[in-house]
């Protein structure tokens, strides 16, 4: 049956059958808008900035790189091809380099052996890379390089932003990691946060633009594509909303975290006092502070300590002294009335703990040989003979103070050692570069002077051990020039 032709001349009609089309001009207009206004609510960069854009050849990388093009914007585009989907990673290399060459513009491309890279460095193939893909990325925007970039723009996504809090969360990363992905760090630019993944796609689908889909984002093998195809869903069905409430609740959590570090920063102020490459946390104004255990793990965990040792940290505040917590960089040293953060460097660190096994330990002095065996007698200064059954490690050395004192070669009773130094005629240089051998807050050895007598060798001495001080080669005594 034919459709009479009153049908095309009314306006209701005619209305119906255009909507799809004013709908999609209306997401296409809407997204173009969102994406500009972002950019410029959150100063990401300017419009004569030489942008370079992270494409992978999936949907969010090409959307990301049309709505630049429409909204006039400078770009040159960069690809990693992790070789680990075989011919897929090549397919989608070369599509890449296709989609360079329709915009006209330069395209980088980086081969990685992400998986040899990954069994070396002992990390996962998901964090290796990550790690390869933005030190990359850094050597592309390096100033010194002569490079015109100013800024690297990413697709992550607000869904992307969903599931990195989630995982956060479970991961006990604190009430940073909350925040979520954040729209700008240092060089690094990620324009699309406020875009749902459903109106990317829907972008596509209007301007008829091609993509690649890695197939390996339908497997579970990497921990986002659990979150995402499994966790996220079954979450959504118990609470519909679950995904946009916790998009809403990231903007809050972004200011909380603003409040807290604010409040962090302060604690810092009052708590830590630097000395040189040191630092130096008053152990009872550190127990009068609540709470404790958070603000213990904010100053710790920027020399490389996990969360999970604030615990055996905050127990050094009631230890005796020459007890210590190590990370990977620095170790927090129990000393009288002080936690002492020191770089985990011997040459550098002024408080330095000397373990039994230790035979050589370096220090801005010089540096001191570690021997178990009956000594021969000396008389030099610079050997100290002790009772090896007398001493329990770990020893610290470290840089004489005022109030120490110790019970000299020869003597039964104490000395102070500043009394001691003008005993000797020491000079204000000679004082300055002391040190001294310490344990369980006993002085064993002023370096280089003299021993305790509570430690020297007897008769009935059955081990003995002996430490000598060996003087940097320039025959200096003092901070080494670098």
């Amino acid at each position: 049956m034919r459709t009479p032709i009153h049908f095309y001349r009314n306006p209701f009609y005619l209305f119906i059958l255009a909507l799809p089309l004013q709908i999609s001009y209306y997401s296409f207009y809407m997204l173009l808008k969102k994406f500009k206004d972002y950019i410029l609510q959150n100063r990401l960069f300017s419009p004569a900035d030489h942008l370079l854009l992270a494409v992978s050849g999936g949907v969010d990388s090409v959307v990301m790189c049309e709505l630049c093009r429409q909204a006039g914007f400078t770009f040159s585009i960069a690809h990693c091809n992790f070789q680990l989907r075989g011919a897929e990673s090549e397919r989608d290399e070369q599509f890449v380099r296709s989609l360079a060459e329709r915009y006209s513009v330069q395209v980088f491309v980086k081969k990685f052996d992400t998986s040899s890279v990954a069994a070396a460095e002992k990390k996962s193939i998901e964090t290796m890379a990550r790690d390869l893909r933005y030190a990359w990325f850094q050597q592309l925007t390096d100033p010194a390089t002569g490079s015109p970039f100013t800024h690297i723009l990413t697709a992550h996504h607000a869904d992307d932003n969903i599931e990195t809090v989630v995982m956060n969360f479970f991961r006990g990363t604190g009430i940073t990691g909350l925040r979520g992905i954040l729209p700008w760090q240092g060089v690094i630019i990620r324009p699309l946060l406020f875009a749902r993944r459903k109106e990317l796609e829907a972008f596509a689908a209007t301007n008829a633009l091609q993509f690649v889909t890695d197939s390996s984002n339908a497997t579970n093998d990497y921990t986002r594509n659990l979150f995402r195809n499994r966790i996220l869903p079954l979450v959504n069905e118990v609470y519909p909303d679950a995904s946009g409430n916790l998009l809403d609740n990231i903007g809050r959590f972004g200011e909380t975290a603003l409040l807290y570090q604010q409040a962090i920063n302060l604690h810092k102020k009052k708590l830590l006092l630097q000395k040189g490459n040191e630092w130096h946390v008053p152990v009872l104004l550190l127990l009068k502070t609540v709470p404790l255990h958070t603000v213990l793990y904010e100053i710790i965990k920027e020399y490389g300590f996990a969360a999970t040792q604030t615990a055996a940290v905050a127990a050094l505040l009631n230890s005796e002294s020459g007890k210590y917590c190590s990370s990977a960089t620095h170790r927090i040293i129990k000393n009288r009335q002080w936690l002492i953060i020191a770089p985990d460097q011997n040459t550098i660190a002024q408080h330095i703990l000397i373990e039994a096994r230790d035979r050589q330990v370096d220090f801005e002095n010089g540096s001191l040989l570690i021997e178990t065996h009956l000594p021969q007698i000396s008389d030099s200064p610079q050997v100290a003979l002790l009772d090896a059954d007398t001493i329990r490690f770990p020893l610290l050395l470290r840089k004489w103070k005022q109030g120490d004192y110790f019970y000299p070669l020869g003597m039964r009773k104490k000395k102070k050692l500043s009394r001691f130094f003008i005993d000797q005629k020491l000079s204000l240089i000679q004082k300055e570069n002391t040190w001294v051998l310490e344990m369980d807050k006993k002085i064993i050895w002023i370096v280089g002077l003299r021993i305790d007598d509570r430690f020297k060798i007897t008769p009935a001495t059955k081990n003995g051990l002996q430490i000598s001080w060996l003087k940097n080669a320039d025959g200096s005594v003092g901070k080494k020039s670098l």
